[in-house]
């Protein structure tokens, strides 16, 4: 029946979800900015703070095990990876990806409340994240023969990885050099899906972030607001499932015009 499939992946997440404390817990601490300067992209978040003297220094950072502690983080995440889960289930369909997308729902609700709190997106999950989805698409595209999809995925990864770190490296507001890798990881997996479900899912996170943070300063009448440094991953990750929810519509209607 239809409704298995995405109460299947629903559980699946939703399980994962109970797990994020645990991963964030086990996560090494970032080393210091001063002490790293041979090794400047070991975990970068959302901003330079070292470049923008004039600003507000930032709170130093709470550490991975104390925010694995929070009360009711892992019913939190598992409630949030099970409605994402269900959502990508019924959205994507009985496709083998889904053994690729499911399980990275955890990981990235574990990055969302990452970066939430800390601007930083841990190298130590994205960049394995990223390799576990490219050997998924090789090993698929070796079973399936489908050389389409290993191209989507792949250009994906390029497209959006390029994009950001433009983005990245003109300074834009917010941006950090993990939103760069991160962008790669969601590159990946929206390319296997589909060109309509990568470039929604990108532009969506911009969508996301911005028009919520217009409408506050023009409800309060305070533009400071619009230069309020935000975390961005969690932003780029509800984007994707924007663009996984949306693409097959707008590929649908694009292809009768």
């Amino acid at each position: 029946m239809t409704w298995l499939l995405p109460v299947a992946c629903a559980a699946a997440a939703g399980l994962g979800g109970f797990l994020v404390p645990w991963l964030v817990g086990r996560l090494p601490e970032p080393v210091p900015r001063d002490t790293a300067s041979e090794q400047p992209e070991e975990d970068e978040g959302d901003g330079d703070p070292a470049e923008e003297p004039e600003a507000d220094p930032e709170p130093p950072k709470i550490p991975y095990a104390e925010l694995a502690t929070r009360p009711g983080l892992g019913w939190r995440s598992a409630l949030a990876g099970a409605v994402a889960g269900a959502i990508i289930g019924a959205s994507v369909g009985p496709d083998w990806w889904l053994v690729v997308l499911v399980p990275l729902v955890p990981v990235c609700v574990a990055l969302s409340f990452i970066d939430w709190h800390t601007k930083l997106l841990p190298t130590r999950l994205v960049l394995p994240a990223t390799a576990y989805a490219l050997v998924a698409v090789v090993v698929g595209w070796a079973v399936t023969q489908q050389t389409d999809d290993l191209v989507r995925a792949l250009l994906g990864l390029v497209v959006a990885r390029s994009f950001f770190w433009v983005l990245w490296f003109i300074h834009s507001a917010g941006m950090g050099f993990g939103d760069v890798r991160l962008a790669a990881l969601l590159g990946v997996g929206l390319g296997h899906l589909g060109w309509a479900e990568l470039l929604t899912g990108m532009y969506a996170g911009f969508l996301v972030f911005g028009l919520p943070g217009v409408l506050l300063a023009i409800v309060r009448r305070d533009r400071r607001l619009l230069r309020t440094a935000f975390p961005f991953g969690p932003f780029m990750l509800l984007g994707a499932l924007v663009g996984v929810v949306t693409g097959p519509w707008i590929a649908s209607y694009l292809a009768w015009g």
